[in-house]
């Protein structure tokens, strides 16, 4: 079904091409120079259907040119530089899919089911991928989209003004207005879409940049400016004018008529290394893998929790470990004043109402009191770090805190009353006791 729809929308942007292009010369054009042959229309329709005619065969062999298959028998060369590995094994890239070595900018297409060479993207305008084979006929096949609406919407404008002129006033019947207006409605929308989506395309050629590797250089670069990794050049950037010559040809008087693809597919020219790769070829750090996603990258490693909860998966400690509200401040150790008591009630020296609850000191960075809460915690854990504490520890600590020695204040413990001769005397004739 995927496969029938892809071809309706191919006879879909056919029909519009032809509409725009012809139906503006049979209806418009046509009768504006009296429907008669002459040297000015020859002029000026000569040009566009040029254009509509390189339009249309490009359109063909982007529809109809495989983009490029990875050989059945074909191994990479790990002896040779230049071949692309695995980000986490380092060895050479293989397709889980297709069960087979993949060459180096070599991807797997879910739609067409299969490994593309150099694939740019699965569009479904053509119901084909843009790959190394016909990644040149695509670019050609947007240049003129480009140029042709232009110069429709430039040739169908001159129309509309010379009809205003005073001078020469031919109004428009009804059937040519029609033309008119769904010729502006057609064409103007098709060259700033096709336009602005031609202009990504003609700058990823200069860079010499599939659009997946666009997608990676972005990823590349949000891992430098988050600090994650140093800064990557990317391999494939031989410069603007090589980078073209690599998929229009090597003549640039034909880099305009279709031609196919130099090379195989299977390796391609690097950039000359520099002292930033430290010793590495290009290719082997292309695309850096992220130090957080190790997990995620490859499904088939095992996952294993780490012994303790509070320290990363190679035993270290976490660096980050502080207070959860490290800067939430504390009460005051000898506040004075009227309000909330900054002793604690078991205190001997406790008043009530003594103290005052809004003076607060910061200088314990261990441990912070949690907001709206009274229990002390830490940042940097799955869960709470509690200290744990006994009362008369908290007693022993405040002392140490206020200067006080725990010595001048004795736990009471009252003992046990004993059995006795005056147990067996009436209570009323008990002595008392001194």
């Amino acid at each position: 079904m995927a496969g029938a729809l892809g071809w309706i929308v191919v006879n879909i942007v056919l029909l519009l091409i032809c509409f725009i292009a012809y139906s503006s010369q049979i209806f418009i054009i046509w009768p504006w120079y009296g429907r008669e042959v002459s040297v000015q229309l020859i002029t000026l329709l000569l040009p566009f259907n040029l254009l509509v005619g390189m339009l249309l065969w490009n359109y063909f062999l982007c529809v109809t040119t495989d983009p490029g298959r990875v050989p059945e028998t074909w191994k990479p060369d790990t002896h040779s530089d230049g071949y692309e590995v695995k980000k986490l094994t380092g060895g050479p890239r293989y397709c889980r899919m297709c069960e087979r070595p993949k060459p180096p900018r070599t991807h797997h297409c879910r739609s067409c089911g299969r490994c593309v060479l150099r694939m740019d993207h699965h569009c479904p305008w053509i119901n084909n991928c843009v790959g190394h084979f016909n990644h040149g006929h695509f670019i050609r096949f947007l240049f003129y989209v480009d140029v042709a609406c232009l110069y429709h919407v430039v040739m169908v404008t001159r129309r509309v003004f010379y009809s205003m002129d005073s001078r020469y006033y031919t109004e428009p019947d009804g059937v040519e207005l029609v033309f008119l207006i769904m010729n502006y409605v057609a064409c103007v929308p098709v060259l700033m879409s096709v336009g602005a989506f031609s202009l990504y395309h003609f700058n990823s050629l200069m860079s010499n940049t599939t659009t997946i590797e666009g997608w990676e250089k972005d990823k590349v670069a949000t891992m430098v400016r988050k600090g994650k990794i140093r800064e990557v050049k990317f391999p494939y950037n031989i410069g603007s004018r090589r980078n073209i010559e690599s998929v229009l040809g090597q003549k640039p008087w034909l880099w305009c008529w279709p031609t196919t693809t130099p090379g195989t597919g299977l390796k391609y020219q690097l950039t000359e290394g520099d002292d930033d790769t430290d010793g590495y070829e290009p290719s082997d750090i292309w695309p850096p893998r992220d130090p957080a996603s190790v997990y995620h990258d490859d499904p088939d490693r095992e996952f294993v929790l780490p012994d303790s909860p509070w320290t990363y998966e190679n035993g270290s400690v976490n660096p980050d470990l502080q207070a959860s509200n490290s800067s939430a401040p504390r009460r005051r150790k000898n506040g004075n004043g009227n309000g909330a008591s900054a002793l604690p009630p078991y205190h001997p020296d406790y008043q009530a109402g003594g103290g005052n609850a809004d003076e607060y000191d910061t200088d314990d960075d261990e441990y912070r009191y949690a907001e709206n809460s009274k229990m002390r915690v830490r940042r940097g854990s799955e869960g709470y770090e509690v200290r744990p504490a006994a009362r008369e520890d908290m007693l022993a600590r405040y002392l140490l805190e206020i200067g006080e020695t725990p010595q001048r204040y004795h736990h009471y413990i009252p003992e046990p009353e004993s059995e006795s001769e005056d147990d067996d005397v009436p209570i009323g004739q008990r002595l008392p006791r001194h």
